[in-house]
């Protein structure tokens, strides 16, 4: 009985993680393609506000002309957006719209004064009350991430692309290199946000790559 119950699921999850590799990834391209190309066309069709609060953005971009922080935001956003719609650059696009989201989080929705965690806690939410408001750009960023490590699905060009190739998708290989490569990945947005927090991951991260270049 045992055995009949752990084939058949073992036989479910097996079916699970093959449309793992088709609908997820594409609900989340879909949708986030949708929400930045439309943030995208706003900024478009729409006048410059990034001069009022250019003070406010990060290091370097505080120093950066609005003009050009504008259209440079306008570009990624609509370019990155159609790029994920069909999969293709998707983890370069997905990677830069990360950062943006950082970038505009630190300007925009992040609490001007944190005193407490109560204060954070405060600013985790969807409203016109103030406190930041940083709930939706968080769970943008929720949705990124995992295209940014997994990729786009088998629904996407860049899939396309490695087949016409004959090339097939790397194994997976945790190592310190690779853990050095995802601290990375998360410590250079986070300097945008909280530098102390980006520095630590970005110094985590060179010391699992040098503990791995020592074991090579």
């Amino acid at each position: 009985m045992s055995a009949l119950l752990f084939s058949t699921y073992d036989a479910i999850v097996g079916r699970l993680r093959a449309m793992g590799e088709y609908l997820p990834p594409l609900i989340l391209r879909l949708l986030m393609g949708w929400e930045f190309f439309e943030a995208g066309l706003e900024k478009f069709r729409g006048d410059n506000w990034f001069a009022g609060i250019q003070a406010d953005f990060p290091f370097p971009f505080n120093h950066v002309p609005a003009d050009f922080s504008w259209a440079m935001a306008t570009t990624f956003e609509l370019a990155g957006g159609i790029a994920l719609w069909i999969g293709l650059g998707t983890r370069f696009f997905a990677f830069s719209l990360l950062f943006l989201t950082f970038v505009a989080t630190a300007a925009v929705h992040w609490p001007s004064m944190i005193g407490m965690w109560s204060d954070l806690l405060k600013g985790y939410a969807i409203s016109d009350m103030g406190h930041g408001n940083f709930k939706l750009p968080l769970l943008f960023v929720v949705m990124l991430i995992p295209l940014v490590f997994t990729g786009p699905g088998k629904v996407s060009v860049d899939h396309l692309i490695r087949d016409g190739l004959a090339r097939p998708e790397p194994l997976a290989h945790m190592d310190g290199y690779a853990l050095a490569l995802g601290l990375s990945v998360l410590g250079l947005p986070f300097l945008m946000l909280v530098p102390s927090l980006g520095l630590a991951l970005l110094a985590l991260a060179a010391v699992a790559a040098w503990i791995a270049r020592r074991r090579m």
